[in-house]
């Protein structure tokens, strides 16, 4: 996948729409796709992106979402059925595309075999979405006080901060680089940002696009 991916979420509701408002701030392009008329509307109040109504089983509808295009699809809705549903029309269109369905745990092994990852009602918080959307290159360690996040972010070859030292990269306030590259000591002023290395990271929601901009390009 490449650094600033290009998502769409099939449901907006509670784990949908906070799955997409995390994605939105690390830099991703999302796509909603909500059949539900009042979800929509409450959507548009709270957040400007791209909000498809419709069934997103329709082959119209994901299209429309621009699917050929898109890196990965996460399918959030609570009907698993419809879900592995929304996966597989999307591989339809695009082979390559990542999968991600939210089903019930009863039948979450039958259905790992047709989406690349799924998520169960009971853990499927829009952090755990989030992780399996993206893969291994940035991952939500945990939520701790207020809104602060950590994250697990690998420096990207060719990204702004690729090489330096913590002293010499301009993080924007808010952001706290914890470990070094083995995660053996707490990173220090000439701690190198080494390219496919990975460093755990504090960091306030709102400058999440500009510090994984640094670290990913």
């Amino acid at each position: 996948m490449t650094n600033n991916l290009d998502i769409v979420i099939a449901g907006g509701g509670r784990v949908g729409f906070q799955t997409a408002e995390t994605l939105a701030d690390f830099g991703h392009d999302v796509t909603i796709i909500e059949q539900d008329e009042r979800v929509v509307s409450e959507i548009a109040d709270k957040w400007m992106a791209t909000i498809i109504r419709g069934d997103a089983t329709n082959p119209d509808i994901i299209e429309q979402a621009g699917i050929e295009q898109a890196d990965a699809i996460a399918a959030l809705t609570g009907n698993s059925g419809m879900n592995l549903a929304v996966c597989l029309a999307a591989k339809e269109f695009s082979p390559g595309i990542r999968t991600v369905a939210r089903i019930e745990s009863a039948v979450g092994e039958s259905y790992a075999r047709f989406v690349d990852a799924v998520l169960f009602p009971e853990r499927a918080g829009a952090r755990i979405a989030v992780n399996e959307i993206l893969g291994s290159d940035v991952q939500t360690l945990a939520d701790v006080t207020g809104n602060l996040d950590i994250v697990l972010v690998r420096v990207a070859e060719g990204a702004p901060a690729a090489g330096k030292q913590l002293a010499d990269v301009r993080f924007p306030a808010g952001t706290l680089v914890v470990s070094d590259d083995d995660g053996n000591r707490v990173a220090r002023a000439d701690t190198t940002l080494t390219p496919g290395s990975r460093y755990v990271v504090a960091l306030e929601p709102d400058i999440a696009d500009e510090v994984m901009n640094l670290m990913r390009g």
